[in-house]
Formats: structure tokens, sequence, C-alpha cells
């Protein structure tokens, strides 16, 4: 089945200019913004959680200045904004955002409820994609049978027929976890996956069911947290907590490695990223235009033909991970 895809292969990530961690100035995030315009970026994923609305409300500040059939916006469902004048200012890892809190909501209703509210912040008449957030934010957990439930019998469907009334282009998950992207597969008809940080250079998670199952049904992926919450670019943290000293020797074995090569780790691990048929896009974060433009410029690093061969001979990626080049 031939599915509409997003612009690629690189994104924007919206997470970082929601405040995540630390506050960003208003004229910093506007221009990390304008600098993924200037260095050709065309896909921009953001969601109600990233500051509480912020990160919307400044992405739509920049892209209302653009042509809108030239970039594609992405944002996502499942979580409820309702107002409170005495939000905390921090909530859920973001910091100064909106003056909003989270309510967790899966079902139809509140599923056009979020697009219309989404809409509103971002002050623009249409998206692109839709994707339903963190649907199995903690697989282990009590709450993930339910709210699985509840998306596929509520959001799913919802997003289904606003497909079919050409409102949107396309559906799917935003998660952190392979299982419940496989099962949305059997239970509806997704057009694509946002994963984050479940196809890396240290974590290959995707690789053996997931990648092969969105290529059967032609589904797409676009992968997030390539550098895994900022392993991969010199940072000590995992899935956004102090990473295991298992991961850290292998990381420090890639780094090593890249090093002997000439090969800019971070340049390896985007490169990496985008390599399989079924990636649509990669969709790093940016929290300053200087990040967000050596982004760009890292994707685009030449990397020597042997690189990969070598990179596998070191076990240091699986025999049967799609590289760059084929």
């Amino acid at each position: 089945m031939s599915r509409w895809r997003p612009r690629g292969p690189l994104g924007l990530g919206g997470a970082p200019l929601g405040n995540l961690f630390a506050p960003i100035a208003e004229e910093v995030a506007e221009a990390a913004i304008e600098a993924a315009w200037d260095g050709g970026i065309r896909l921009y994923d953001t969601a109600p959680l990233y500051g509480l609305g912020l990160s919307e409300h400044r992405m739509g500040r920049v892209l209302r200045r653009k042509v809108r059939d030239e970039f594609t916006l992405c944002t996502k469902v499942g979580r409820l904004l309702e107002a409170d004048p005495a939000a905390p200012y921090e909530q859920h890892g973001f910091f100064g955002g909106l003056p909003f809190r989270v309510r967790y909501d899966y079902s139809a209703e509140a599923t056009l409820r979020s697009i219309e509210h989404s809409l509103a912040r971002l002050g623009l008449a249409r998206l692109d994609m839709v994707l339903i957030h963190d649907a199995a934010e903690d697989p282990h957990g009590p709450a993930w049978p339910e709210r699985f439930a509840e998306a596929m019998a509520g959001a799913a469907p919802a997003l289904t027929r606003l497909r079919e009334q050409g409102v949107i282009r396309a559906w799917g998950l935003g998660v952190n976890n392979v299982e419940p992207c496989l099962l949305a597969l059997e239970h509806a008809d997704p057009d694509l996956f946002l994963i984050a940080g479940r196809y890396t250079l240290l974590d290959h998670g995707a690789l053996e069911r997931l990648i092969p199952a969105c290529a059967a049904r032609g589904a797409s992926l676009v992968i997030g947290g390539p550098y895994n919450s900022g392993l991969l670019a010199g940072g000590n943290t995992f899935n956004y907590a102090p990473a295991p000293a298992e991961l850290l020797a292998r990381r420090d074995r890639l780094a090593e490695f890249c090093t002997r090569q000439g090969v800019p780790l971070k340049a390896a691990a985007l490169q990496f990223c985008a390599a399989p048929k079924v990636v649509a896009a990669v969709i790093p974060g940016g929290r300053t235009p200087a990040e967000v433009e050596e982004n760009a410029r890292l994707m685009a690093h030449p990397i020597p033909p042997g690189f990969w061969g070598a990179l596998r001979e070191a076990g240091l990626i699986p025999p049967g991970a799609p590289v760059p080049g084929g």
C-alpha cells in the first residue's frame, strides 16, 4: 500500500522548545526555528505536552510566516491541557511553560478537542500528521493496557475518519517503545510511528520486528531521540536518566571507533538512523540556532564508504542493520 510520507530526511523536534529541562528565551527559540527553516528543514514536530502548549505556540509564531504548503506539521493527542493559573513552574520536566495542567484522555471526543486547541495555539488552519502521544508511556506499568485500549477505541478511529475526510494526511503513534506500534498495526491502520530512542547506534530495538512490520504494511517511521537523550551527544543520560555502566562503555567504544575513522559520532548517529527504507525522517531536538545548524551539517557530513562495514565488523552494529549507501 502506497502512503503519504512526511518530508525528510531531517526534521525539528519541538520538545526542547517547550523549555525541556531549562527555560529558553523567546528570541532564542524563535531563532532556532528560523535556523531550521534556513537549513532546509521542513518537518516540524510538536505536542501539547511540550511546555504545556509553549512549543506549539512558539512553532506557530514562526511557521505562520511561511508558505503553508512548503512544510509538514505534526502534533499529538492524548493529553488535554486544562487551564490552571496556579500551575507549577515545573511540570513533566518542562520549566516555565504555559499555565495549564495535563489530563490524559484518549477518547474520540478529546482527540477532536485536542486538535482544535492545538490549531488555536499554533495559529494555523490545518495539521499534516497527528500522533497518539504516549498511549504506552510505561509498557510495564498498570496504566498502559487501559490507555492503549482507550486509544485504539477512541483516538484511532477518530483520526482514521479525519484522514479519510482529508482533514489530515496521516496519523500514528508517538511512543518510546516498539510493542505498542506492533499492536497498533494489529488493531488499526496507522500510517507511521514516531519512535524515540529505539533505533539508534546504541539501541536497535526496532530492527528485528518493527522495521519489517512497517515495510510489510507500507507504514513509515520517524526516528526521534537519535542521540538517546544525550548519551551520543557527549552527555551521560539515556532515556532521560543516568546511563548504566554498560551503555556508557558501549558509547565510549563507538566514540573511540569514530575518532579513529575521522567521523563525528553525532554524524554517524544521525545518518545511521536514516538508513532503513521505512524511515521517512530523523528529528533531533535543538535548543539554539547553533544546535539546529549543527544537526543539519552533521546529517550531510561526508562519511567514508568503508566506515559502515568496519563498524559492523567491530560488532558495534548488528549484522542486519541497514547502513547509508546500502
